[in-house]
């Protein structure tokens, strides 16, 4: 890992894992369809663009994946492609489970029984993948800008707005189930 990022133009770059992540961002709202609309119409304007900020800073970086050659010859390359695979797993499941589930249900079965937040979850260690598979610092920092952009964005907009629409069913799920997978509950409030 240099300290200056890489910049090389090339078939086996970065953007093999983000095209999918790309495709999902584009896609997930017509999978989703009205409860995603529902959700989103129930948002202020600030808050909508504060998503929208939010969503931006979090794709920007797949702009640079273009740029970003995978170190296929190496054990980090691996390493990096397990945990994208994990990755993918949780965004895309969670983005199924999001989908087959009723819209005045609150989604709490297979990836959201472990995780309130699977999809986040999953974008967090996509990113981490790349920067781990590209020995890529820049990546790894996004991955961490990112982390701390959606635990914003979750406890700010999501949370409350579940909160009112869902009540004591999310305050029991809330209890249950850990914000991020691997990290404990704690006897406080999240």
């Amino acid at each position: 890992m240099s300290l200056t990022p890489e910049f090389e133009l090339g078939f086996w770059n970065a953007w093999i894992f983000t095209l999918p992540i790309i495709i999902i961002s584009i896609l997930g709202p017509k999978i989703l369809g009205k409860r995603a609309s529902e959700e989103v119409s129930s948002f202020t304007k600030k808050v909508k663009t504060l998503s929208n900020l939010s969503s931006l800073i979090i794709l920007l970086p797949f702009a640079y994946s273009i740029f970003l050659p995978l170190k296929l010859d190496t054990i980090w390359f691996v390493i990096g492609l397990l945990i994208y695979l994990l990755a993918m797993f949780f965004v895309v499941t969670g983005l199924l489970n999001f989908a087959t589930t009723p819209v005045n249900e609150l989604v709490s079965r297979s990836v959201y029984s472990i995780s309130r937040n699977p999809g986040y979850l999953g974008m967090f260690l996509v990113n981490v993948g790349i920067g781990i598979a590209c020995l890529s610092w820049v990546f790894l920092l996004v991955a961490i800008v990112n982390f701390l952009l959606l635990r914003w964005y979750v406890v700010v907009v999501e949370e409350p707005f579940l909160m009112e629409k869902y009540g004591v069913t999310y305050r029991e799920y809330m209890n249950r189930t850990p914000r991020w997978i691997g990290i404990p509950k704690s006897g406080k409030k999240d």
